[in-house]
């Protein structure tokens, strides 16, 4: 049976999105040792899981990051980039909306289904394990139901915004 992972950057008192859901407190420029450690899960999967607010900005990044990069001579860097955003372009990904029909990306198709008959489903399905990144409601309402099979928090710093948990 399939495992539905979790990997989120997340401050230590709960926070993945600033107040208004930005992201600008991430870590972006990963080190090696990073990499090292987050590659590794990503590679057992080979589907993503995402929520619609998390749609609207991680499917665009990677695609533009693969449209801009695929043109230039690449150094290293650049090189890399492409590398990782092919992979996430290339994944097939699943986004959970109650609203949406359709969603334009490569490999992208719309559950609108219950979440647990879905969830569960995909889970017996043939395949490697899948892998959700957010967004905040998407992943609270999977925490809620018991459906992450596992969790890789990306420890970082926020002080204020959107929570995953509830500690008051």
């Amino acid at each position: 049976m399939r495992k539905l992972k979790l990997q989120v950057q997340i401050t230590v008192d709960g926070y993945v999105g600033g107040p208004d859901g930005d992201h600008d407190w991430r870590i972006w420029n990963w080190d090696d040792k990073l990499k090292e450690f987050a590659y590794p899960l990503r590679d057992v999967c080979d589907t993503i899981l995402l929520g619609r607010k998390m749609a609207e900005t991680f499917i665009p990044h990677f695609e533009d990051t693969v449209n801009n990069l695929q043109a230039k001579n690449a150094d290293k860097a650049s090189e890399e980039k492409f590398t990782y955003a092919s992979r996430m372009v290339n994944m097939p990904k699943i986004v959970f909306s109650k609203t949406m029909k359709t969603f334009n990306g490569k490999n992208v198709s719309v559950e609108n289904g219950d979440l647990v008959t879905a969830i569960k489903n995909l889970k017996s399905k043939e395949g490697k394990d899948m892998i959700v990144y957010g967004g905040a409601g998407f992943v609270l309402s999977l925490i809620k139901e018991g459906l992450i099979d596992s969790s890789t928090p990306l420890s970082t710093q926020c002080n204020k915004g959107l929570r995953i948990f509830d500690f008051a």
